[in-house]
């Protein structure tokens, strides 16, 4: 798990082949103009759900993981906090992994909250379960999907 500034990414180019494409989308496209939805970027190599939402407060947040995806998680507007545990200490799955929508959830609590105010990111690993949607009120985010 990685949490920084969006100004700062370019320091994580060299974790994943697609990492600078991504950075690059985030850093140049005009997020807050963007509908809710999937936005091509690289077809499903690559690219990028919005979210317009309401924050589920910490109760209301749960955690998920992904196999087959790695998450850049970036809030355009609003209070937006994530909960963060490592997958591996996940004990308590809520039904069956979604090999489809490629997401498993659990019932297990974050051992970590993460704030993300507007212009910071967070990347998620398959190896992390995260519970996003944790702040309060309106949020706008951008959630770019990377294939491992």
């Amino acid at each position: 798990m990685v949490l920084d500034q969006l100004d700062l990414a370019g320091r994580y180019t060299h974790l994943h082949p697609s990492f600078e494409r991504a950075f690059e989308f985030l850093r140049t496209t005009d997020l807050a103009a963007l509908p809710p939805g999937r936005h091509e970027i690289e077809g499903d190599a690559l690219y990028l759900s919005v979210d317009h939402v309401d924050g589920r407060g910490r109760d209301g947040a749960r955690l998920e993981a992904h196999r087959e995806h790695i998450d850049v998680q970036l809030t355009i507007d609003g209070d937006e906090q994530i909960g963060w545990k490592p997958l591996a200490a996940c004990e308590q799955p809520d039904g069956a992994f979604d090999a489809t929508r490629d997401i498993g959830f659990y019932h297990d609590r974050p051992d970590t909250w993460l704030a993300l105010p507007p212009r910071t990111f967070a990347i998620f690993f398959p190896e992390d379960a995260h519970a996003p949607l944790a702040g309060a009120g309106a949020v706008r985010k951008a959630i770019v999907k990377i294939r491992v």
